[in-house]
């Protein structure tokens, strides 16, 4: 390869084996074997913080990423030199959506709607504005209530509406508008100078859809929730971009699919060149 793979891949249940279904033996070993070879780039694309990534290196043992896509697509850090650096670059691309609002700002335009609460210092951040909100609420009059007040003062944002399901609460992250997984996954493309074919996304949920539906080629892993697989396929039917979107079933060197094993099959699909490096690797699990 003259040019480098951009191996970009969400954690929770992508490379994460945090799901109900069983990893295979292997699978982790293998990625970490293929990620270390000087032609690859390793970037985490997570809703976690970085606490919380840290967190998951560590308890699974994870290969050390390049760079680490975090905070729903709000930050980028480069991890090249060793440090966590936050990637001013990225800072400096997202800004401007929210017209030199800063993060107290915008708590003060919502402040006087009902059903929003705040959520914890640390799942906020300078363009990260993120609450709770009843399960039960009828979140899309929310929403656009919401728009139309930003719309007033300039400010272009992302919202994103997601379950945390085990605490029965629904959640609302506040982005600027150019603040997601997928400009952040170009952004780092455009800067790196890598072309879209040497690019692989991985993920599992739903708010992966937007990268899953690009012409980004991209892996579902063979984990995904049925419904996940269903509307990756009919978005990308809409995009026109189904041959960039391969979906994981299993039978790579004996591999299930899932999490890693899926990644690894995105991998052997799109670039059959890298698959020597996944192939001749002893079991170290």
């Amino acid at each position: 390869m003259t040019t480098p793979l951009l191996l970009c891949t969400d954690l929770d249940r992508t490379l994460l084996p945090n799901g109900v279904e069983p990893e295979s033996p292997d699978a982790r070993w293998r990625f970490t074997h293929l990620v270390e070879q000087p032609e690859v780039i390793l970037v985490f694309v997570s809703g976690r913080d970085r606490r919380l990534v840290q967190e998951a290196i560590k308890n699974y043992l994870l290969p050390r990423p390049d760079f680490v896509i975090s905070n729903v697509g709000s930050t980028i850090y480069d991890l090249r030199q060793g440090a966590w650096q936050l990637w001013s670059h990225w800072q400096e691309e997202i800004a401007p959506d929210w017209n030199g609002l800063d993060h107290q700002a915008l708590r003060l335009l919502l402040s006087d709607l009902d059903n929003l609460r705040l959520q914890e210092h640390s799942k906020q951040n300078r363009y990260k504005l993120s609450y709770y909100l009843p399960l039960h609420l009828e979140h899309q009059s929310l929403v656009k209530k919401i728009e139309a007040r930003f719309q007033q003062y300039g400010v272009a944002a992302n919202l994103i509406l997601s379950v945390d399901e085990p605490a029965g609460v629904g959640l609302l992250d506040i982005l600027p508008r150019r603040a997601s997984k997928l400009h952040a996954v170009e952004f780092l493309q455009d800067y790196l100078g890598i072309p879209r074919h040497q690019t692989l996304f991985a993920g599992d949920s739903g708010n992966d859809l937007p990268v899953l539906a690009s012409p980004i080629p991209s892996v579902l892993v063979a984990n995904a929730m049925p419904s996940v697989v269903e509307d990756a396929i009919a978005a990308s039917r809409v995009n026109g971009t189904l041959p960039a979107l391969y979906l994981a079933s299993g039978g790579l060197f004996g591999m299930n699919g899932n999490y890693s094993a899926g990644i690894l099959e995105g991998v052997a699909h799109f670039h059959p060149e890298l698959q020597p490096l996944i192939e001749g690797v002893e079991s170290h699990l």
